[in-house]
Formats: C-alpha cells, structure tokens, sequence
C-alpha cells in the first residue's frame, strides 16, 4: 500500500493483526517524512489518547512528536523534553503533555503527574523512554516503535487496539 501524505510518499510495508489489537508498519527515508506522519496522526487525535513512543537515542521520537503538534493545530514550538522531563503544548481542543523519562530511575513524582493525566480527555499524552513507568501506561495506546536503518531511513511500526484505529484512518487504508 503506497500512502501519499501531501508532497511525501510512504510505503505501508505491512498491515497485521495482534492478539491485543492492531499494527501497521511503514518506512520513513527522511526526518521530514517521520514528522510529516506524526502530523497525520496528530490531525485525528480527540483529547485522552496515550502514545507511547520507542527508540534508542536519535531514534525520531521528538520529531514524530513535532508534527504530531503541528497536526493538533498548535503553533508551540517543540523541543525534546529530556532535560526537563516534561512539556506541554496548547492545541485548539486539548494539551499535549509530553513526557521524557530518559534520565530518571525512578518515575517518581512526575510517574504520579503522568497517571493523573492519561485518559484525561483534555490532554493527549506522549511517552518517550516510558519502561519506568510502563505499569501506568493504559492498555488503550497507540505505541510507535522506530528502528534506524540508516542515518535518515526509520522502519515505523504503530500498534494500536482497535478502539485506537480511528487516529490512523488517513494512513491506513
């Protein structure tokens, strides 16, 4: 499945089934493209979702989160919450609440901020180096894998329940 998102192309390279719900996988040959198909899935976001992001360093986590703003209809600009662990953003009908927790052993206090907002439909929340905090992440959640494979070049796999499929209805088709 070919997948044209404005001027860019993405290939659908798979489309299956998980006993828990359903992923898609696509490849993105460009920071551009990553944050391009962030932007289509923030466009669909209602409030009260929980995305989980997963990496390694450099992996495209905050790019992906760039045009998942710019696709809520925020004009915030969006930086990596690494050092202060977490960012909002205002969009027209939510927050993006954007957590990193890459530096932390322990989720602590900012665990227990994250359990207060997730499901919260006046917050879409973001997770980056969520495995501290995994027993708090919801079942209902999208989780985007990246995995380089090469410099620019990202294999992008989206896992989702099926509750959750109407953020990716512009992608997969």
């Amino acid at each position: 499945m070919i997948v044209a998102l404005a001027d860019v192309t993405i290939l659908a390279v798979g489309y299956g089934g998980m006993s828990s719900g359903m992923s898609w996988q696509t490849e993105s040959i460009s920071a551009e493209q990553t944050e391009q198909l962030g932007e289509v899935v923030g466009r669909k976001l209602r409030g009260g979702e929980t995305i989980e992001l997963v990496s390694d360093l450099g992996g495209g986590k905050t790019t992906f989160t760039r045009g998942l703003v710019r696709g809520t209809g925020s004009s915030d600009r969006v930086g990596s919450p690494t050092f202060t662990l977490s960012r909002e953003y205002q969009a027209p009908h939510f927050v993006v609440a954007h957590f990193d927790f890459y530096r932390l052993g322990e989720a602590g206090i900012v665990g227990d901020e994250l359990h207060e907002l997730i499901g919260d439909p006046a917050y879409v929340t973001v997770i980056e180096w969520g495995e501290i905090v995994h027993d708090v992440l919801p079942d209902r959640r999208l989780t985007v894998q990246f995995e380089q494979a090469g410099d620019e070049k990202r294999s992008i796999t989206i896992s989702y329940p099926v509750e959750l499929a109407y953020v990716l209805e512009d992608v997969v088709r």
